[in-house]
């Protein structure tokens, strides 16, 4: 059940909160029926009280432990995006000012570039886009790069090696922003959190069935919210799946820069 529940969630987040709920469920329910067919004894349910209480304490330690992994790498995706495109528009705004045919040609294929980039944040999971928009990056890299190395041969100087550095910086960025979505919550810790999830529903349906007080609404309700921490946790950690993805509207803000171009003003003074 687990490891069905593990690999749906690489499908869809949803559906994957769904089933987790029906299983929380379907363990409540199981937990209840052992608790009311086992005869009272005295002090049982105080004992079982104590370790069920433990469990979910501890299941609560993990939920926050998981939820500040999973917040912690968005906000790494969302700061990369942002270094991306500052590197992208520095290395622009260089080229550009250099305006050497090599140069201006530099700034053509960072603008190609920069869409580039912005497809790559945006590219479904298991579409298999991901691998050709790194390959693409990667050609793309290697293009610019040559024309920089022929540039640097034809002004060597501090022009050149300032935008050498800028390009290297844009490279590296896309470098740190690939490792960023590679990223995501283990399946190991997944795991553990769903064994943990319905091992300790299972056993406060138990608890719940020795007393033979069953509050079924409340328990549905627990299950309802543990179902949806856990989900908002897969959804943080997973770059490309659910609803709460890395926005990449600054790579259209970097774009509309481009549009806007650059112009040179006369020298003052000069007639």
């Amino acid at each position: 059940m687990i490891e069905f529940l593990a690999s749906i969630a690489e499908i869809s987040v949803l559906l994957f909160g769904a089933l987790l709920l029906v299983a929380q469920l379907a363990a409540l329910e199981i937990g209840i029926r052992l608790g009311l067919s086992r005869p009272p004894a005295a002090g049982q349910s105080e004992t079982v009280g104590v370790v069920v209480g433990g469990m979910l304490g501890l299941l609560a330690f993990v939920l926050a432990l998981t939820l500040t992994f999973a917040n912690t790498r968005y906000a790494e995706r969302r700061q990369g995006t942002l270094i991306e495109a500052n590197a992208i528009g520095t290395a622009w705004l260089r080229a550009k000012a250099i305006g050497a045919p090599r140069s201006e040609e530099i700034a053509r294929l960072i603008e190609t570039y920069n869409g580039i980039r912005k497809d790559f944040i945006l590219a479904e999971n298991g579409s298999g886009t991901v691998a050709t928009i790194i390959d693409r990056t990667n050609a793309m890299q290697s293009e610019i790069w040559g024309q920089l190395s022929g540039l640097v041969r034809e002004q060597p100087g501090p022009i050149s090696a300032s935008l050498m550095a800028a390009l290297n910086d844009m490279f590296d960025a896309a470098t740190s922003e690939r490792f960023a979505f590679e990223t995501s919550l283990p399946r190991q810790i997944l795991l553990l959190l769903l064994a943990m999830t319905l091992l300790s529903m299972g056993c406060l349906g138990y608890q719940q069935g020795l007393k033979e007080k069953q509050s079924r609404v409340l328990l549905v309700l627990l299950s309802v919210m543990w179902t949806i921490v856990i989900v908002d946790i897969l959804d943080l950690s997973a770059p490309r799946l659910g609803n709460l993805r890395t926005n990449a509207a600054i790579y259209d803000w970097t774009a509309s820069s481009f549009q806007s171009g650059l112009t040179v003003p006369p020298i003052p003074g000069s007639p």
